[in-house]
């Protein structure tokens, strides 16, 4: 399916990072085998049980009517993304304050720091807040603060490509799921070690063989952070491998193309913008 990569906040940064010297940087690809099976929802405060009643209500009736297949189409297809606006956090008007981390395209990012969004969560969240009568206040942080800030009632609701998990759900009621997702593998063009794979079994038996000199990036606080280190819940095992955690996978895959890293691991969607951007630029 033909992607429509966004150059906004990943290109940017890839454009400071990568290119010195009028040398072209080394290409980088993603190794298409999913190594977990996820489900996306949104997270919504404790607190409020009839937002999330409301919500579960309108993804319903997004996934009937189409709109959100119109608005995958808009990343995925051959559809144009369209900007959200943020209006000022004021607590005398009735607002809907979303949690996000715009630095995961093409689920959410930002062209201008802070005020203007593009993303499917960011599309998803501007429908809601006209469907609530509300208007729409995002608020962008870590993506390790996105769950906590709606436990602690700083934000109404959690959107930023979150992966049902049951320690999330200390801070969070999850709402009915909305997108599949997985983890995927981004490795140096030029790497031919999982080539020959065909299955996630495969890639699991190459990096089971690896050990600490190996170096494995991923994004903080994510499912590929849980899937590199093992983690019960999800019945990762884990790998015998060096975890480097960063803020955003864009930063991991510069590290690596920088030699200080043997792979990357996030989530699929952000993996291709991520990769498909950067080889756009050489």
């Amino acid at each position: 399916m033909k992607k429509i990569i966004s150059l906004a906040l990943v290109a940017l940064m890839l454009a400071c990072l990568f290119i010195s010297c009028g040398k072209a940087a080394p290409a980088v690809k993603v190794i298409e085998i999913d190594l977990t099976e996820e489900e996306y929802a949104f997270g919504v405060d404790k607190t409020q049980p009839e937002l999330l009643t409301k919500v579960n209500t309108f993804i319903d009736e997004i996934m009937a009517n189409g709109k959100f297949d119109e608005i995958c189409n808009n990343y995925f297809g051959d559809g144009t993304p369209k900007a959200v606006e943020s209006a000022a956090l004021d607590t005398t008007k009735d607002q809907l304050v979303v949690a996000t981390n715009a630095a995961f395209e093409p689920f959410e990012y930002t062209l201008d720091g802070g005020k203007t969004y593009l993303g499917i969560d960011m599309e998803i969240a501007g429908l809601l807040a006209d469907y609530l009568g509300l208007e729409l206040v995002i608020s962008n942080m870590e993506f390790e603060a996105v769950c906590l800030a709606v436990g602690q009632q700083k934000a109404d609701i959690a959107m930023a490509g979150l992966t049902i998990k049951p320690e999330r759900e200390e801070h969070v009621a999850f709402t009915k799921s909305y997108y599949q997702a997985s983890q995927k593998l981004i490795v140096m063009a030029d790497d031919t070690t999982f080539d020959a794979c065909k299955t996630a079994d495969d890639v699991v038996a190459i990096l089971n063989e690896k050990d600490k000199s190996t170096k494995i990036g991923v994004q903080n606080g994510t499912t590929g952070f849980f899937y590199v280190t093992g983690d019960d819940d999800w019945g990762f095992d884990g790998y015998e491998v060096e975890c480097k955690g960063y803020t955003n996978g864009s930063l991991a895959v510069n590290d690596m193309i920088n030699g200080n890293l043997d792979y990357v691991i996030i989530d699929a969607a952000p993996a291709d913008c991520i990769v498909n951007a950067y080889n756009e630029m050489n």
